[in-house]
């Protein structure tokens, strides 16, 4: 009976020995799975934020397509296509996105971006409508005037600017697509005024200058202004400078201008010679 006794308790133990290695087996997979999770999540990150975007799309697709149901690797892909410019391929992603029963307002705000992008004003209207008011972010502002400037609704898009401004830390792009649409209404002063007040934020962006020199020039102010350029920046300004001058009839200060562009850029400045030479034909014929 001893013996009996015995049998069963060691049969007993045997049954605990293998539950409790099945219990740790079990424990060693889903951690496993928890790590393989949060290597995955790393590698999505890297693949956002330094990868080749081209890289990043290949990614996205293979995992999306191992993975249809997961939304944020539905929105990775749409990240991905947009840093790759690949601006109809991204509008279908962010379309697809935004259909996931876990889509959130951001989502949406991107979808109209990429809208924007491919030039369906209607339809990013439509979508930011679709937005909730209590969602308040720069790049929803910022789509909002652009929209309004679209509809020429410029009381709306003064006041979307303006806000968009004040919730970003670095406006200057605000600031340069508001000053391009004061440009636009025939506001060269107004636009002016924006223009210098972007490069207050960023003095590096040669959009910004451009477009300062157009709205100076607009108004026979064709003076360089002063801001920050490279030899090279300076020579494209000149050439700038130069065909809204010849564009107004001031002829003789164009083709001082091309001049001084063809002598200032460091490299053969092709562009401005070409424009020289149509000059000089157009004024011998």
């Amino acid at each position: 009976m001893r013996h009996s006794f015995i049998i069963s308790l060691c049969l007993a133990g045997t049954v605990a020995l293998s539950a409790c290695q099945k219990s740790g087996e079990q424990q060693v997979e889903e951690a496993l799975v928890d790590l393989n999770v949060i290597d995955e999540s790393n590698l999505n990150d890297v693949m956002l934020n330094a990868a080749d975007p081209n890289e990043a799309v290949a990614h996205f697709v293979r995992t999306s397509s191992a993975h249809p149901d997961r939304i944020d690797l539905k929105r990775g892909l749409a990240q991905s296509l947009t840093r790759a410019g690949k601006h109809d391929d991204a509008l279908t992603a962010w379309e697809a996105t935004v259909e996931h029963p876990e889509a959130i307002s951001e989502d949406q705000v991107y979808l109209a971006q990429a809208q924007i992008r491919t030039n369906h004003w209607d339809e990013a209207e439509e979508t930011l409508n679709q937005v909730p008011p209590t969602h308040e972010t720069y790049l929803r502002y910022r789509l909002e005037a652009m929209v309004a400037d679209s509809n020429q609704d410029w009381d709306r898009a003064d006041t979307f600017y303006e806000t968009a401004a004040g919730l970003t830390t670095s406006p200057g792009a605000v600031y340069n697509n508001w000053g391009y649409s004061q440009l636009t209404r025939g506001n060269p002063r107004d636009a002016e005024r924006l223009f210098q007040r972007a490069l207050t934020f960023d003095r590096n962006l040669f959009t910004t200058k451009n477009n300062l020199v157009l709205a100076r020039a607009s108004q026979r102010n064709y003076e360089l202004p002063v801001v920050p350029m490279t030899q090279t920046e300076r020579a494209m300004l000149l050439h700038t400078i130069a065909l809204s001058a010849i564009k107004q009839g001031d002829l003789s200060i164009g083709r001082a201008m091309l001049e001084e562009a063809i002598q200032t850029h460091p490299q053969h400045f092709e562009a401005a010679v070409r424009s020289l030479r149509a000059l000089d034909n157009n004024v011998t014929n």
